[in-house]
């Protein structure tokens, strides 16, 4: 099974993506229980890679609830520190989460973090860019080393926005004590952004582990009169889903799964009917033609992002 399943739709009611339709997310017992139900759901179909952060309000802690239910080595968590979650689970707050990588909210996050041991096996910087100096930042850098050698942990990074690439190959420099810090590289990567693609097999060939995020585009993959340009793409990837039996969103996270070897794609699923509609990339796969297709739907990082950014939380 490669596909791991990410949490952030399922720690909060609010998250940046194209919403097809209406959703209730105001009561919040009911919201736990979908997610809890998603988590096991995922589990009893053979996902044992489970990714999450505190940035993503209540997932961290459900995760956690969910782990107690389990005795399974197998389950490998991943975390993240860096973002700290600020809605409060309000629809309408102005600032829905907070960037900061300092040492100190390193060591706050590690806190409840540490408790997902032993299941925890990933430790990740969110968002890396060059703009916070992370990656210069010794007094971090060495802190993680520590928890790496510690707790026998991977060290990882997730990045975003138009110079990923950029901050993937600084951070494959970063050493501690003559060695590399940096085992995970969780990217943002789908037909449309395909940076990754020029760096894919260099971390390869370092034996780095690859974990794809947003392979849906954040919903954009989906047909909606309010991007007309990609009609064309649209089209193609019905008549895909058509001749393969399967959703729309399975195509994208097959097509992530074939062009990027031994990769982790992560299901961004909030509910059942999500899940189970991504878990079907196990009934089929993509041919070279087909993948050439969708290939061609690329457009610039540039404009990937600048459209992204004008997404809602919603």
């Amino acid at each position: 099974m490669k596909l791991g399943l990410g949490t952030a739709a399922l720690g909060r009611p609010q998250y940046i993506n194209v919403r097809l339709e209406d959703c209730d997310n105001s009561n919040l017992d009911n919201f736990r229980k979908t997610s809890f139900q998603v988590l096991e759901e995922a589990y009893n179909s053979g996902v044992r890679y489970f990714d999450t952060a505190p940035g993503y309000g209540l997932a961290e802690e459900l995760v956690l609830e969910w782990l107690q239910t389990k005795n399974d080595s197998s389950i490998e968590i991943a975390t993240k520190w860096g973002y700290t979650y600020t809605a409060n689970f309000d629809p309408n707050a102005k600032t829905h989460e907070v960037k900061e990588h300092s040492l100190a909210k390193l060591n706050e996050q590690w806190n409840f973090s540490k408790e997902l041991l032993p299941h925890l096996k990933v430790y990740q910087i969110h968002s890396a860019t060059l703009e916070t100096r992370v990656l210069e930042n010794k007094a971090v850098l060495e802190q993680l080393a520590i928890l790496k050698k510690e707790h026998r942990l991977k060290i990882g990074i997730t990045t975003s926005g138009t110079n990923q690439v950029e901050v993937i190959r600084k951070a494959l420099d970063v050493t501690i004590n003559e060695e590399r810090l940096f085992d995970v590289y969780q990217v943002t990567y789908n037909f449309l952004d395909q940076s990754l693609l020029t760096i894919s097999d260099e971390l390869i060939r370092e034996n780095k582990s690859i974990v794809i995020k947003e392979a849906l585009a954040n919903g954009r993959i989906f047909s909606n009169k309010n991007y007309p340009h990609y009609n064309k793409m649209y089209s193609f990837l019905e008549q895909l889903a058509l001749k393969h039996n399967v959703g729309t969103d399975a195509i994208a996270l097959q097509y992530c799964l074939q062009t990027i070897s031994k990769s982790t794609v992560l299901s961004g699923a909030s509910n059942s009917k999500q899940l189970q509609e991504n878990l079907k990339v196990n009934s089929f796969s993509l041919s070279s033609l087909e993948i050439e297709q969708l290939q061609s739907f690329k457009i610039t990082p540039k404009q990937y992002w600048t459209e992204r950014k004008q997404l809602q939380w919603n």
